[in-house]
C-alpha cells in the first residue's frame, strides 16, 4: 500500500498542523531499522511528518503526527508533562482482575534490550487494587517510574476486555505491566511465542490534548477498533458498540 492510499484509508483527523491516523497492527510509526514505517512512507512521497507519540508496531489505533514543528513542540510537551489524556483497549488472558486497578510498576531494560519490571517478579505486591514494588526490592539499575490505570469492561471465556489510561508513556509499558501481573495481552509476541493469534489485541483508542490553534482549542480524537479486534471474545458488531460505550462510562467514573 502506498502512502497516498494509506493516508486516505486510515485518516481520522487533519488540519494545517496535524494528521491523525488509525494505524493497522503490523505497521511501524517510525525508527524501525528493518521495516518501512509511516514517517518513511510519507517522506518518500514528499510529505514531512513529526511523530507526536509512538505506539508499537503490533498495536493498532490512533497515531498523532505533526505537520509542522510549532505544533509538534506544543503537543509533545503535553505527553512529557503527563497532561495528555490517553486511552487504550486491550484483551487479556485473565478474568481475575478487579473492576478497576492501578499498576505502579517501574520499568527497566534488561538483557537484549528487553523491557521488564525493575524488580524480581516475586516482589510485586498487591494491596487492594494497586500493584507496586517496594523501593528496597528495586534492581540495582536505572528504573523508570510507570503508572497505568485500568477498568475491566467485560469478562468472557477466559478473557477480559480492559480500558486503560497509561499515565506515563514508557516503551512497552502496558504490555509488560499486564504480563508481569499474570494478565498478558492476547497475541503479544513479547510473551506468547505460539503464533496462535493473528495479531496483538492492544489498541490506541482515544487522545485528548490542548491545541491552541483550533477552535475550540483542543484535540479530541478517537479510533474505533476494527471488527477483528474483538475476535477473542466473539463480539457481535452491536456488542462492540456497547463495549465502547461501557468503557467510556467506566473511564469517566474512574
Amino acid at each position: 500500500m502506498d502512502w497516498s492510499e494509506l493516508r486516505a484509508r486510515f485518516l481520522v483527523e487533519e488540519d494545517a498542523a496535524i494528521l491523525a491516523l488509525h494505524k493497522p497492527a503490523g505497521i511501524s510509526v517510525t525508527g524501525e531499522r528493518h521495516d518501512t514505517d509511516l514517517v518513511e512512507l510519507a517522506a518518500a512521497a514528499g510529505e514531512t511528518l513529526y511523530p507526536v507519540h509512538r505506539i508499537d508496531k503490533v498495536t493498532s489505533g490512533l497515531v498523532l503526527l505533526a505537520k509542522e514543528l510549532g505544533a509538534h513542540g506544543q503537543l509533545t510537551r503535553q505527553f512529557n508533562k503527563q497532561t495528555a489524556d490517553k486511552a487504550y483497549l486491550a484483551i487479556v488472558e485473565s478474568t481475575e482482575l478487579p473492576d478497576a486497578g492501578v499498576l505502579e510498576l517501574p520499568l527497566s531494560v534488561g538483557r537484549k534490550n528487553r523491557v521488564r519490571i525493575a524488580a524480581p517478579r516475586e516482589s510485586i505486591r498487591r494491596v487492594a487494587d494497586r500493584w507496586f514494588v517496594e523501593d528496597a526490592d528495586l534492581l540495582d539499575t536505572k528504573n523508570y517510574p510507570s503508572r497505568t490505570d485500568f477498568v475491566t469492561v467485560l469478562r468472557r471465556a477466559g478473557h477480559s476486555v480492559l480500558a486503560l489510561r497509561p499515565i506515563t508513556g514508557r516503551r512497552h509499558q502496558i504490555r509488560v505491566q499486564l504480563a508481569w501481573i499474570g494478565a498478558p495481552i492476547v497475541g503479544d509476541p513479547l510473551f506468547d511465542k505460539s503464533g496462535a493469534n493473528a495479531r496483538t489485541y492492544l489498541h490506541s483508542w482515544r487522545l485528548g490534548l490542548a491545541a491552541p490553534w483550533r477552535t475550540p482549542p483542543e484535540l479530541a480524537l478517537a479510533a474505533t477498533p476494527d471488527a477483528d479486534f474483538w475476535r477473542p471474545i466473539d463480539a457481535a458488531p452491536h456488542e462492540s458498540d456497547e463495549l465502547l460505550s461501557r468503557a467510556t462510562e467506566l473511564l469517566g467514573a474512574g
